[in-house]
């Protein structure tokens, strides 16, 4: 979806549910475009239908179900959702943030802990996490046959291929349950004093151990002080070095290697230069071990 086609269902959008989308702010174009209405204190959420398994829709009745159960999470804006074209629009309140930087993996952890232990049932029928759902899809298109060149097109397909078979395989020690599907601290936001999660749209059944797996890449890939990712443990009540010696740690985390790729492809083949520069440089690292540990780039 490019910038040009997202605001056009934007304007859209708006206008079916009375905002005005003059002021429109484009806050970001990964797998989603997310837009600010300053004047509204609206962020609008544009979803693309062909992502496998996502369920924008399900995402305003669960946060509604979520804050009853004092999980603190991001406010619809209306329960009303949007269909236009081959997207979803959503519509949530806005929360400004004034450079306070990304909430600590401290409250993540404590957020996860309450999500992960809730017992009574959820009020929305989930599908099961569908690993690697989105990247195997766009490897199978066009898409990719834009960005990427046959030699890493077949490497990444093959590593997909062994990843889930490998997945295939794991004992999930955590039980399967209601996971978030994308539980990091970008997507969680400052509401005052307290931190509230959002993105619900990979929300599903599954081994509650993907929940743990974005903090962890965020302090091997990105950077994220060890100490931040000892209190996320501990604040979700599991020891971290027992977790990392699990086989599904090493799995799970070359799953999420390849599953951020997914919207740098999307992006690249929209001729997002900066997004293919970092899809090539990420796939280089990926390809030679001799540069595991260099630090990847956020955008």
């Amino acid at each position: 979806m490019t910038d040009v086609a997202a605001h056009d269902i934007l304007t859209a959008a708006c206008e079916q549910v009375g905002l005005d989308a003059g002021d429109a702010q484009l806050l970001r174009a990964h797998s989603n475009a997310v837009w600010l209405l300053p004047r509204s204190s609206a962020v609008v959420r544009i979803g693309r239908n062909q992502h496998e398994g996502l369920r924008f829709a399900a995402g305003v009745t669960l946060t509604r179900w979520l804050a009853e159960h004092d999980i603190p999470v991001t406010e619809p804006l209306t329960d009303r959702v949007v269909d236009i074209d081959d997207a979803t629009v959503t519509l949530w309140r806005y929360y400004p943030q004034h450079d306070r930087g990304e909430p600590p993996m401290r409250d993540l952890g404590t957020i996860l802990r309450r999500l992960h232990t809730l017992t009574d049932p959820v009020p929305v029928e989930l599908h099961a996490y569908p690993p690697l759902e989105g990247l195997t899809t766009i490897l199978a298109s066009q898409t990719a046959r834009q960005v990427l060149d046959p030699d890493d097109l077949t490497w990444l397909s093959d590593r997909a291929t062994e990843l889930l078979h490998r997945y295939e395989g794991l004992e999930f020690a955590l039980g399967v349950g209601f996971i978030h599907g994308d539980f990091y601290a970008g997507n969680c936001l400052w509401d005052g004093d307290r931190v509230v999660l959002g993105d619900w749209d990979e929300a599903s059944i599954g081994p509650r151990e993907l929940d743990l797996i974005p903090s962890c890449h965020d302090h091997f890939r990105f950077g994220a002080p060890a100490e931040d990712l000892a209190q996320f443990f501990r604040e979700y009540g599991l020891d971290l070095e027992e977790f990392r010696s699990r086989p599904v740690f090493s799995v799970l985390i070359a799953m999420r290697d390849l599953h951020t790729l997914t919207g740098y492809i999307r992006r690249a083949a929209g001729d997002d230069r900066a997004a293919a520069r970092e899809l090539h440089r990420r796939l280089g690292m990926l390809r030679n071990p001799a540069m595991a540990n260099e630090p990847w780039h956020g955008m």
